[in-house]
Protein backbone atom coordinates (compact mmCIF):
# COMPACT_ATOMS: atom_id res chain seq x y z
CA UNK A 1 0.00 0.00 0.00
CA UNK A 2 2.75 2.44 1.01
CA UNK A 3 4.67 1.57 -2.15
CA UNK A 4 1.63 2.29 -4.31
CA UNK A 5 1.07 5.65 -2.60
CA UNK A 6 4.71 6.60 -3.13
CA UNK A 7 4.49 5.59 -6.78
CA UNK A 8 1.35 7.67 -7.31
CA UNK A 9 2.94 10.66 -5.57
CA UNK A 10 6.02 10.42 -7.78
CA UNK A 11 3.85 10.17 -10.88
CA UNK A 12 1.90 13.24 -9.81
CA UNK A 13 5.11 15.22 -9.32
CA UNK A 14 6.38 14.21 -12.76
CA UNK A 15 3.05 15.18 -14.29
CA UNK A 16 3.23 18.56 -12.60
CA UNK A 17 6.53 19.29 -14.30
CA UNK A 18 5.24 18.30 -17.73
CA UNK A 19 2.07 20.37 -17.73
CA UNK A 20 2.11 23.42 -20.03
CA UNK A 21 2.44 26.84 -18.44
CA UNK A 22 0.10 29.74 -18.97
CA UNK A 23 2.85 31.53 -20.91
CA UNK A 24 3.62 34.05 -18.18
CA UNK A 25 7.29 34.48 -17.27
CA UNK A 26 8.14 33.90 -13.63
CA UNK A 27 10.57 35.84 -11.49
CA UNK A 28 13.48 33.89 -12.99
CA UNK A 29 13.84 34.81 -16.68
CA UNK A 30 15.05 31.94 -18.88
CA UNK A 31 17.53 32.76 -21.64
CA UNK A 32 19.58 31.06 -24.30
CA UNK A 33 23.35 31.16 -24.87
CA UNK A 34 23.40 31.57 -28.62
CA UNK A 35 24.96 34.87 -29.67
CA UNK A 36 24.01 37.12 -32.55
CA UNK A 37 23.17 34.30 -34.94
CA UNK A 38 20.26 33.11 -32.85
CA UNK A 39 18.47 36.30 -31.82
CA UNK A 40 15.37 35.72 -33.94
CA UNK A 41 15.24 31.98 -33.20
CA UNK A 42 15.48 32.62 -29.45
CA UNK A 43 12.70 35.19 -29.50
CA UNK A 44 10.40 33.01 -31.61
CA UNK A 45 11.05 30.04 -29.32
CA UNK A 46 9.87 31.96 -26.26
CA UNK A 47 13.11 32.74 -24.42
CA UNK A 48 13.10 35.86 -22.26
CA UNK A 49 16.56 37.00 -23.37
CA UNK A 50 19.72 36.00 -25.23
CA UNK A 51 23.20 35.57 -23.76
CA UNK A 52 25.68 37.03 -26.23
CA UNK A 53 29.27 36.02 -27.02
CA UNK A 54 31.74 38.68 -25.87
CA UNK A 55 34.74 37.59 -27.93
CA UNK A 56 32.52 37.60 -31.04
CA UNK A 57 31.40 41.16 -30.37
CA UNK A 58 34.86 42.44 -29.44
CA UNK A 59 36.44 41.04 -32.62
CA UNK A 60 34.03 42.96 -34.89
CA UNK A 61 35.14 46.03 -36.77
CA UNK A 62 33.52 49.28 -35.65
CA UNK A 63 31.20 49.20 -38.65
CA UNK A 64 30.23 45.57 -38.08
CA UNK A 65 29.61 46.26 -34.41
CA UNK A 66 27.24 49.11 -35.27
CA UNK A 67 25.43 46.66 -37.56
CA UNK A 68 25.24 44.20 -34.66
CA UNK A 69 23.72 46.88 -32.42
CA UNK A 70 21.08 47.51 -35.08
CA UNK A 71 20.48 43.77 -35.41
CA UNK A 72 19.88 43.39 -31.66
CA UNK A 73 17.51 46.36 -31.65
CA UNK A 74 15.57 44.99 -34.62
CA UNK A 75 15.29 41.53 -33.06
CA UNK A 76 13.50 42.99 -30.06
CA UNK A 77 14.80 40.52 -27.46
CA UNK A 78 16.78 41.70 -24.39
CA UNK A 79 20.52 40.98 -24.19
CA UNK A 80 21.33 41.47 -20.49
CA UNK A 81 23.94 38.70 -20.33
CA UNK A 82 27.11 37.75 -22.16
CA UNK A 83 29.58 34.87 -21.99
CA UNK A 84 32.68 33.74 -23.94
CA UNK A 85 34.61 36.59 -22.32
CA UNK A 86 38.15 35.92 -23.54
CA UNK A 87 39.66 34.10 -26.53
CA UNK A 88 41.90 31.13 -25.73
CA UNK A 89 44.94 33.10 -26.92
CA UNK A 90 44.36 35.67 -24.17
CA UNK A 91 46.79 34.26 -21.60
CA UNK A 92 45.92 34.95 -17.96
CA UNK A 93 48.16 32.46 -16.17
CA UNK A 94 51.72 31.24 -16.41
CA UNK A 95 54.96 32.98 -17.39
CA UNK A 96 53.45 34.14 -20.72
CA UNK A 97 50.43 35.86 -19.21
CA UNK A 98 49.61 39.13 -20.93
CA UNK A 99 50.80 42.29 -19.26
CA UNK A 100 48.12 44.18 -17.30
CA UNK A 101 48.13 47.00 -19.86
CA UNK A 102 47.44 44.56 -22.71
CA UNK A 103 44.70 42.87 -20.71
CA UNK A 104 42.94 46.14 -20.05
CA UNK A 105 42.99 47.25 -23.70
CA UNK A 106 40.81 44.27 -24.57
CA UNK A 107 38.71 44.48 -21.40
CA UNK A 108 37.84 48.16 -21.86
CA UNK A 109 36.81 47.60 -25.47
CA UNK A 110 34.73 44.58 -24.50
CA UNK A 111 32.99 46.35 -21.61
CA UNK A 112 32.26 49.43 -23.72
CA UNK A 113 30.58 47.31 -26.38
CA UNK A 114 28.66 45.19 -23.88
CA UNK A 115 27.33 48.30 -22.19
CA UNK A 116 26.01 49.54 -25.54
CA UNK A 117 23.97 46.34 -25.80
CA UNK A 118 22.59 46.53 -22.27
CA UNK A 119 24.67 43.70 -20.81
CA UNK A 120 24.66 43.64 -17.00
CA UNK A 121 26.18 40.21 -16.27
CA UNK A 122 29.32 38.93 -17.98
CA UNK A 123 30.20 35.26 -17.52
CA UNK A 124 33.90 34.58 -17.10
CA UNK A 125 34.48 31.00 -18.22
CA UNK A 126 37.28 31.25 -20.78
CA UNK A 127 38.86 27.91 -19.89
CA UNK A 128 41.64 28.22 -22.45
CA UNK A 129 42.66 31.69 -21.31
CA UNK A 130 42.92 30.68 -17.66
CA UNK A 131 44.40 27.19 -18.18
CA UNK A 132 47.56 26.77 -16.10
CA UNK A 133 50.62 25.74 -18.13
CA UNK A 134 52.19 22.40 -17.22
CA UNK A 135 54.75 22.78 -14.45
CA UNK A 136 53.49 26.20 -13.37
CA UNK A 137 52.42 26.72 -9.75
CA UNK A 138 48.64 26.50 -9.27
CA UNK A 139 48.93 28.87 -6.32
CA UNK A 140 50.70 31.44 -8.46
CA UNK A 141 48.13 30.99 -11.22
CA UNK A 142 45.34 31.54 -8.69
CA UNK A 143 47.07 34.74 -7.57
CA UNK A 144 47.21 35.87 -11.21
CA UNK A 145 43.46 35.30 -11.53
CA UNK A 146 42.86 37.24 -8.31
CA UNK A 147 44.92 40.15 -9.65
CA UNK A 148 42.97 40.04 -12.93
CA UNK A 149 39.68 40.06 -11.05
CA UNK A 150 40.73 43.02 -8.92
CA UNK A 151 41.89 44.82 -12.06
CA UNK A 152 38.72 44.38 -14.10
CA UNK A 153 36.08 44.78 -11.38
CA UNK A 154 36.33 48.59 -11.10
CA UNK A 155 36.21 48.85 -14.89
CA UNK A 156 33.14 46.60 -14.94
CA UNK A 157 31.50 48.81 -12.32
CA UNK A 158 32.11 51.89 -14.49
CA UNK A 159 30.12 50.20 -17.27
CA UNK A 160 27.31 48.87 -15.08
CA UNK A 161 28.53 45.29 -15.45
CA UNK A 162 29.14 42.51 -12.93
CA UNK A 163 31.63 39.82 -13.94
CA UNK A 164 30.74 36.33 -12.69
CA UNK A 165 33.36 33.59 -12.56
CA UNK A 166 32.16 30.34 -14.10
CA UNK A 167 33.62 27.09 -12.70
CA UNK A 168 34.32 24.69 -15.58
CA UNK A 169 34.71 20.90 -15.53
CA UNK A 170 38.23 19.49 -15.67
CA UNK A 171 37.91 18.55 -19.34
CA UNK A 172 37.73 22.26 -20.18
CA UNK A 173 40.33 23.81 -17.89
CA UNK A 174 42.56 22.92 -14.95
CA UNK A 175 41.76 25.72 -12.52
CA UNK A 176 38.48 26.80 -10.85
CA UNK A 177 36.66 23.55 -11.60
CA UNK A 178 34.08 23.60 -8.80
CA UNK A 179 31.65 26.12 -7.42
CA UNK A 180 33.57 26.01 -4.13
CA UNK A 181 36.75 27.01 -5.96
CA UNK A 182 34.90 29.78 -7.79
CA UNK A 183 33.57 30.99 -4.45
CA UNK A 184 37.13 31.06 -3.09
CA UNK A 185 38.21 33.25 -6.01
CA UNK A 186 35.26 35.59 -5.46
CA UNK A 187 36.20 35.98 -1.79
CA UNK A 188 39.84 36.62 -2.69
CA UNK A 189 38.93 39.32 -5.24
CA UNK A 190 36.51 40.83 -2.72
CA UNK A 191 34.71 43.23 -5.05
CA UNK A 192 30.93 43.45 -5.55
CA UNK A 193 31.41 43.58 -9.33
CA UNK A 194 33.19 40.22 -9.36
CA UNK A 195 30.78 37.51 -8.28
CA UNK A 196 29.77 33.89 -8.92
CA UNK A 197 27.98 31.87 -11.59
CA UNK A 198 26.73 28.33 -10.95
CA UNK A 199 26.50 26.07 -13.98
CA UNK A 200 24.50 22.90 -13.32
CA UNK A 201 26.23 20.99 -16.11
CA UNK A 202 29.67 21.60 -14.64
CA UNK A 203 28.47 21.11 -11.06
CA UNK A 204 27.03 17.70 -11.97
CA UNK A 205 30.06 16.75 -14.07
CA UNK A 206 32.34 17.42 -11.09
CA UNK A 207 29.89 15.56 -8.81
CA UNK A 208 29.75 18.57 -6.52
CA UNK A 209 27.13 18.69 -3.78
CA UNK A 210 24.48 21.33 -4.64
CA UNK A 211 24.61 22.39 -0.97
CA UNK A 212 27.42 24.72 -2.02
CA UNK A 213 24.60 26.99 -3.20
CA UNK A 214 23.59 27.53 0.41
CA UNK A 215 27.13 28.48 1.41
CA UNK A 216 27.71 30.82 -1.54
CA UNK A 217 24.19 32.25 -1.60
CA UNK A 218 25.17 35.90 -1.12
CA UNK A 219 27.43 35.86 -4.19
CA UNK A 220 25.46 33.91 -6.84
CA UNK A 221 24.46 36.29 -9.62
CA UNK A 222 23.73 34.00 -12.57
CA UNK A 223 23.01 30.38 -13.57
CA UNK A 224 23.67 28.17 -16.57
CA UNK A 225 21.64 25.05 -17.22
CA UNK A 226 21.79 21.90 -19.34
CA UNK A 227 20.92 18.24 -18.98
CA UNK A 228 24.34 16.75 -18.08
CA UNK A 229 23.52 13.67 -20.16
CA UNK A 230 24.73 15.09 -23.46
CA UNK A 231 24.75 18.78 -22.49
CA UNK A 232 21.37 19.22 -24.13
CA UNK A 233 18.16 21.11 -23.36
CA UNK A 234 16.53 19.83 -20.14
CA UNK A 235 13.11 18.45 -21.07
CA UNK A 236 11.81 16.13 -18.34
CA UNK A 237 11.98 16.31 -14.56
CA UNK A 238 12.78 12.61 -14.30
CA UNK A 239 15.68 12.65 -16.81
CA UNK A 240 18.20 13.73 -14.14
CA UNK A 241 18.29 14.50 -10.42
CA UNK A 242 17.51 18.21 -10.65
CA UNK A 243 15.55 18.40 -7.39
CA UNK A 244 18.35 19.20 -4.87
CA UNK A 245 19.73 21.96 -7.08
CA UNK A 246 16.41 23.75 -7.45
CA UNK A 247 15.43 23.13 -3.83
CA UNK A 248 18.54 24.99 -2.72
CA UNK A 249 17.88 27.82 -5.18
CA UNK A 250 14.39 28.21 -3.74
CA UNK A 251 15.80 28.12 -0.21
CA UNK A 252 18.11 31.07 -0.89
CA UNK A 253 15.38 32.91 -2.80
CA UNK A 254 17.38 33.16 -5.99
CA UNK A 255 15.56 35.63 -8.24
CA UNK A 256 18.07 36.07 -11.06
CA UNK A 257 18.31 34.77 -14.59
CA UNK A 258 19.13 31.28 -15.88
CA UNK A 259 20.55 30.66 -19.35
CA UNK A 260 20.31 27.34 -21.12
CA UNK A 261 23.79 26.52 -22.39
CA UNK A 262 23.21 23.33 -24.30
CA UNK A 263 22.47 21.94 -27.71
CA UNK A 264 19.16 20.94 -29.27
CA UNK A 265 18.30 19.26 -32.57
CA UNK A 266 15.06 21.27 -32.63
CA UNK A 267 15.18 24.58 -30.77
CA UNK A 268 11.70 25.78 -31.83
CA UNK A 269 10.21 22.42 -30.86
CA UNK A 270 12.08 21.82 -27.60
CA UNK A 271 12.50 25.32 -26.17
CA UNK A 272 8.90 25.76 -24.93
CA UNK A 273 9.08 22.43 -23.06
CA UNK A 274 12.46 23.30 -21.55
CA UNK A 275 11.41 26.80 -20.52
CA UNK A 276 8.23 25.45 -18.90
CA UNK A 277 10.20 22.81 -17.00
CA UNK A 278 12.64 25.36 -15.59
CA UNK A 279 9.96 27.84 -14.60
CA UNK A 280 8.11 25.14 -12.71
CA UNK A 281 11.32 23.98 -11.06
CA UNK A 282 11.87 27.48 -9.67
CA UNK A 283 8.26 27.90 -8.61
CA UNK A 284 7.32 24.49 -7.17
CA UNK A 285 8.38 23.53 -3.62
Amino acid sequence: MHTRIATLAAAALIALFTLPLSGQAGKNPIGYCVGLKGLEVAKAAGFDYVELGTSELTALSDADFEAAVAQVKAAGIPTPNANLFLPATFRLTGPEALAPEQQMLYVKKAFTRLERLGVKILCFGSGGARRVPEGFSKDEAFAQLVAFGKRIAPEARAHGITVVIEPLRRQETNIINTTAEGFALVKAVADPNFELLVDFYHLASEQEDPKIILEAKDHIRHLHMANPQGRVFPLKWEEFDYAPFFANLRTIGYAGRMSIEGSSPDVPGQAPTSIALLRRAFATP
